[in-house]
């Protein structure tokens, strides 16, 4: 009987262990997850910037001049930043 008891404690003790492993490892890997999470977010934020420069890029061209546009665009947005910036301090 104790030996019996001892036989099941060592298999629950090797399960514990098992198992605390394998949280572990998905604790690991939850935090990759998570990290890939904050960077894809951080990458559809600057992909939805883009895309609204884009669609204003177009809305000040009439004549098809993307490209004056944009650099006007990009201008304006310096400013904008710098003025940002000069508020913020």
């Amino acid at each position: 009987m104790i030996e019996d008891l001892r036989k099941d404690i060592e298999r629950l003790i090797s399960l514990y262990e098992t198992e605390k492993h394998r949280g572990d490892e998905l604790a690991a890997k939850l935090v990759v997850k998570e990290a890939e999470v904050v960077k894809y977010k951080q990458q559809i934020t600057e992909l939805t910037k883009q895309i609204d420069r884009y669609k204003l890029a177009g809305a000040f061209t009439s004549d098809g001049d993307k490209a004056a546009a944009k650099e006007r665009i990009d201008k304006l947005i310096k400013e904008i930043d710098k003025c940002i910036r000069l508020i913020a301090n």
